[in-house]
């Protein structure tokens, strides 16, 4: 095949390709369709490696079909492997090896181009201005995206204290090494002649991006941990298609750009789920400046507990009934017990709802995933602006894990920090049945006035053991 007719394929390929991304991207907006929308961006990402191979041409396939084979494995366990309570940790790290993968790729294009073949002269000349700045730009995205991730990751999977970690004088800290970053970026791309030199600036560029990844990360607070996921998604994005622009392949500039483009309108999304600011999520975190709150159940005077038994007997008398799923139901793997209480009291003439808050469990759209693989109908999932004016009108709640999202606080105490973040406004229902293994804090690290309210009762235990014992009672009755 010709050199114009290999080109004239590849471009067709990208095209294709990038409508997929496009129609993909697209399909992923709504639970019913997301699993479809999946596999096209797959079959795009796909033609996108297909299209780049016959781009460059003469290219050591050994190496290729072994990373294919090896990252192919790899992603195969781990999709079989993790469970959906570790996804968020899972999106997490993906986020970074995006970033890390981005930043390796201008290194490598500069060491192999440049440095390996010792051409002198500035990386402007040699690159051009746009990739010289495009490629400190790629690996200082991506260094903080890969750790500012892996810090994502710790906090969320347990490894390190999911708390603000607040270190004395950060934001200086983090300025400075901001300032230093691209003060480096500036001389690698218009101050540094000499090869050698050039690949310790490119590599102490990294290392400064790496460090600024985890300052910027380490201080915000486990409830903000959806909120810097979808940002951190957002930088991953940014990285590729800066690295689109130095190697010059306009697929990788597209599908970076709406990566981009798509995570910083989710992390938008969710700061006013949250009645958040970006900077104030960036800067602190909820937690950053409160005492810590309320860790147990000694704060609590006024709660009240309930059994199995004496919650069955209020949903078999109710008209309607509204779930509320949070981490917990994801934790005890529940999602399939809730669809059967569901299913037997609709049979009885209840009405059945799941009330979803954009901000439940550990990342956008964790409870939406979760009760679409158990099966349960997307009429039934109600977002937090459609199902609030129910409440009044709903006989009982039964609330699955679910803590800060549903906490009075956010609307009655000015001095809370979650004061105006919107919540599931369960507290005006008939009946609140709360179930959860304890009087812990949620990631907010305060004290629930839900847990305390005349109409709540607590339901202490497993979610899962707790959901099948009212099925139990529910079919005896």
């Amino acid at each position: 095949m010709s050199e114009g007719a290999v080109g004239s394929l590849v471009a067709l390929i990208y095209l294709l390709s990038a409508i997929l991304f496009i129609f993909g991207l697209k399909q992923l907006a709504r639970v019913r369709t997301a699993r479809t929308g999946n596999m096209i961006s797959a079959v795009a990402m796909l033609l996108a490696v297909v299209g780049t191979l016959l781009d460059l041409g003469l290219v050591d396939y050994r190496w290729i079909l072994a990373g294919l084979v090896l990252g192919s494995l790899i992603g195969s366990v781990l999709a079989v492997r993790v469970p959906m309570t570790s996804m968020p940790e899972m999106v997490a790290i993906l986020n970074g090896f995006g970033g890390a993968a981005s930043a390796l790729v201008v290194i490598a294009i500069y060491w192999v181009d440049i440095a390996e073949k010792g051409t002198t002269g500035i990386s402007a000349a040699l690159m051009g201005d746009a990739e010289a700045i495009t490629a400190f730009l790629s690996i200082l995205i991506g260094g903080v995206t890969f750790s500012g991730s892996v810090v994502a990751y710790a906090k969320l999977s347990g490894k390190i204290r999911g708390g603000p970690i607040l270190l004395p004088g950060r934001h200086a800290l983090n300025i400075l090494l901001l300032v230093g970053a691209v003060a480096l970026g500036l001389f690698f791309s218009y101050g540094v002649a000499d090869p050698v030199q050039g690949a310790a600036v490119v590599w102490l560029l990294l290392a400064l991006s790496l460090v600024l990844g985890v300052l910027l990360v380490i201080p915000i607070g486990g409830a903000d941990m959806p909120v810097v996921v979808s940002l951190l998604n957002s930088y991953s994005g940014i990285a590729a298609a800066a690295t689109g622009f130095v190697i010059g392949n306009n697929l990788l500039i597209i599908s970076g750009s709406m990566v981009g483009a798509a995570g910083i309108i989710l992390t938008r999304i969710m700061c006013k789920a949250m009645n958040r600011s970006l900077v104030s999520v960036v800067l602190g975190g909820f937690g950053g400046e409160s005492s810590g709150g309320t860790q147990g159940a000694g704060e609590y005077v006024s709660t009240r507990s309930a059994g199995a038994e004496e919650a069955a007997m209020s949903l078999e008398a109710a008209r309607k009934v509204v779930m509320v799923p949070g981490y917990g139901l994801a934790v005890a793997q529940a999602q399939h017990a809730v669809r059967e209480l569901g299913e037997l009291l609709q049979k009885r003439g209840v009405q059945v709802l799941y009330a979803i808050h954009p901000v439940a469990g550990r990342m956008p759209g964790h409870m939406n995933v979760l009760l679409a693989e158990a099966d349960i109908p997307y009429e039934q999932l109600w977002e937090m602006e459609r199902i609030n004016p129910e409440f009044r009108d709903t006989d009982v709640v039964i609330v699955l894990g679910a803590n800060d999202v549903v906490n009075p606080a956010a609307i009655s105490r000015r001095d809370s920090p979650i004061f105006g973040m919107p919540i599931l406004e369960v507290h005006h229902a008939r009946s609140v049945y709360v179930v959860k293994r304890s009087l812990g804090a949620g990631y907010a690290g305060i004290k629930n006035e839900l847990f305390e309210q005349a109409n709540t009762m607590m339901v202490f235990g497993d979610a899962k053991q707790v959901l099948q014992e009212l099925i139990g009672e529910i079919k005896g009755l």
